[in-house]
């Protein structure tokens, strides 16, 4: 017939020929079984012979070993080279035998397992968004006066007037002048070091695809920002630390009547009042944890009406104003004071185990003395195991001895609720 071709032909062609020829089989195989096979099954459910039966009772048609192959009668009838309609009945039988024979009630598709054609699909890695620790800044350490550190030295020492000179009244002319001796002492604060170091493979640094090391040093500097202000806050004096605010004598403490807006906005105010007394100069600043910043602001009035709005909202008569839905910085404000939020704040303070403390604070009466952060990479200290150590470090010194009366303590604030 005209416009047909030999399975001989077929069979002849070279390698990309039977490659495309291939991808056709695949392709209308479907079509087939969709359409063409299951049509067949319903005409000989409707008129089977007995000899049909007994063709259908014998072994597998395509097995392996076998006389047929499904390839080839696929071939023969998409081809229409099946001009005695064996090759279609024979895929017939296979299909009826798919539907009935429990030996093909099983299926195996491949999937996105690994395993199951799963490695087919790899991951992307989107090493240009690598996600780095999540840790809390140095809120506290920033608002307090930073000086450089002086060199030469591993111990600050500062003079300072214990007891002052008086003034009084002449009783008479040419009587004598009050005279009172002053007396003086000094602040000493030692010099510490704040450092932290990664030892990392040098095959990790040649063959990661991003700046490995720069990676390590971003979050060195990030853990060195952390523990500055959790030296400054809670520094215990001790073991290489600095004396920080919780720590230091003098310091004022006052504790909350009720754990309520009115317990806690009148130690507000009787801190800010102690400060004027002793220190004879305002405080600048009010510093509490976020946790209980978000209490304050959650705080209704007996009409269930917020008692901190937005500055937005120009509100009167509320007990604060919320100027920003901020982090480790300026919040809002209670009492005309800023108000700033830092999670290093100790939530397990005071006399419970489970308070936080609230700082009132002239903080420019603080002094926080730095050298700044140095970095180093040392390829020789483990160089026989090819490891590389990057460091960081800093020199600091730190007091709040100067003026501990510019610091007040509110304590006795037990764990908010919400």
């Amino acid at each position: 017939m005209p416009g047909r071709t030999d399975l001989t032909d077929i069979e002849g062609r070279g390698i990309s020929d039977v490659a495309a020829l291939n991808r056709r089989i695949v392709d209308e195989s479907a079509e087939l079984d969709r359409a063409v096979i299951p049509s067949r099954l319903r005409n000989l459910s409707e008129s089977r012979t007995p000899t049909m039966s007994t063709i259908v009772n014998e072994p597998s048609v395509y097995r392996r070993g076998g006389q047929h192959s499904y390839v080839r009668d696929l071939v023969r009838v998409h081809q229409q080279l099946d001009s005695t309609g064996e090759a279609r009945s024979r895929l017939m039988r296979h299909a009826e035998d798919v539907a009935e024979q429990p030996e093909y009630a099983e299926y195996r598709d491949l999937s996105r397992v690994d395993g199951s054609g799963g490695y087919a699909v790899p991951p992307a890695w989107l090493m240009d968004q690598y996600v780095e620790l999540a840790r809390p800044g140095r809120a506290f350490a920033n608002l307090v006066q930073r000086q450089p550190l002086p060199g030469g030295t591993d111990s600050l020492n500062i003079p300072k007037l214990l007891t002052g000179t008086a003034v009084g009244v002449q009783t008479a002319d040419n009587q004598p002048v009050v005279e009172v001796d002053l007396t003086d002492t000094f602040v000493n604060a030692p010099v510490r070091t704040i450092t932290g170091q990664q030892s990392v493979a040098i095959q990790l640094i040649d063959q990661s695809p991003i700046a490995f090391d720069d990676l390590v040093f971003r979050d060195l500097v990030a853990a060195h920002a952390a523990e500055t202000d959790q030296q400054v806050i809670s520094g215990t004096g001790a073991n290489g630390q600095v004396l920080g605010i919780n720590n230091t004598p003098g310091i004022t403490t006052i504790p909350v009547s009720t754990v309520d807006i009115k317990g806690f906005y009148s130690a507000i105010a009787n801190a800010i009042q102690t400060v004027h007394t002793t220190r004879f100069l305002p405080p600048e600043v009010i510093v509490m944890h976020p946790r209980r910043w978000g209490w304050f602001t959650s705080l209704l009035d007996n009409q269930d009406r917020p008692l901190v709005l937005p500055a937005a909202n120009s509100p009167m008569n509320v007990a604060g104003v919320l100027s920003d839905v901020a982090s480790q910085q300026v919040v809002g404000q209670i009492q005309g004071l800023p108000v700033i939020t830092d999670p290093s704040i100790a939530t397990n303070g005071g006399a419970g185990s489970n308070e936080d403390i609230v700082y009132v604070l002239r903080a420019s009466d603080i002094v926080l003395w730095e050298s700044g952060i140095r970095a180093r990479v040392l390829p020789e200290t483990k160089a026989g195991n090819l490891t590389v150590l990057l460091q960081v470090y800093s020199y600091l010194a730190f007091s709040a001895a100067r003026y501990p009366q510019s610091v007040v303590q509110i304590a006795g604030l037990s764990a908010p609720t919400f």
